[in-house]
């Protein structure tokens, strides 16, 4: 991996192109959130897309350009993952109090159920910012203002909470069960007493094993100067989205 682009697709269809995930076809599912005061005319933001794996456009959920909140809408979707049997669950959305929910549609893009609200309770979000599903099909949902991860069922029953992630930004599994959750705000305002970095569990379990700290965080600052966005690859060396610094880290894996 040395970071030379082999090929990209999508220019001009984006206002800001934020969670994006692979299906077990292959095909390439993007979200474009953005906030409803700076939605412009025309047929961007507010929607998800989806991708062959060449770039051609295969399916687009949501009404582009126009925020809301029915089976029809999004507000500013923030991460899209794809279930093994094809199911599509979006986090929707980026805000604090906006739609604040999980929406699933089937593998043909029709509107399935949704839940969750704005609020601090079981299956109430504050800015839905990842959405993810591990070997067990959980679905794990960075419930990033309210400092924790939630995680259901498919169906949308509440399994548990686990708060010992910091403030979780991105959330990745690996084949070995292991779960990488980025952190990239926590401070002394929206944090206090945790450090951003990534961490490092066991996905049955929850414990928390490794801690990679992000050295150039500064604590005082309300930014999110951190890694919002981690994967892993084969070797387990991470790579993580920073885009306040706008660029993607490489982290060699030390140990075994």
């Amino acid at each position: 991996m040395d970071g030379q682009v082999v090929a990209s697709f999508g220019g001009g269809m984006f206002i800001w192109p934020h969670g994006i995930d692979v299906d077990p076809d292959g095909n390439v599912w993007v979200t474009d959130a953005v906030s409803a005061a700076r939605t412009p005319k025309g047929t961007r933001g507010h929607r998800v897309t989806k991708f062959s794996p060449t770039g051609k456009v295969l399916m687009t959920l949501g009404t582009p350009g126009v925020p809301g909140d029915g089976p029809d809408h999004f507000n500013a979707p923030a991460d899209v993952v794809v279930a093994d049997n094809g199911d599509i669950f979006v986090a929707d959305g980026h805000v604090d109090d906006g739609n604040n929910r999980v929406v699933k549609f089937s593998s043909e893009g029709e509107y399935i159920k949704a839940w969750g609200k704005t609020g601090y309770g079981p299956g109430e979000f504050r800015t839905l910012h990842a959405v993810t599903i591990d070997s067990r099909g959980r679905l794990f949902v960075a419930d990033r203002s309210n400092s924790r991860i939630q995680i259901f069922d498919q169906e949308g029953a509440h399994l548990a909470t686990w708060t010992q992630f910091g403030r979780p930004s991105g959330i990745y599994f690996d084949d070995n069960d292991r779960i990488y959750v980025a952190d990239s705000e926590s401070d002394d305002v929206e944090n206090p007493g945790w450090e951003m970095g990534i961490r490092i569990g066991d996905a049955k379990t929850g414990w928390v094993h490794y801690f990679v700290r992000f050295p150039w965080g500064d604590p005082r600052s309300t930014g999110g100067s951190g890694a919002e966005f981690v994967a892993v690859d084969r070797d387990g060396n991470l790579y993580a989205g920073e885009p306040f610094r706008r660029l993607l880290q490489k982290y060699v894996r030390a140990m075994p």
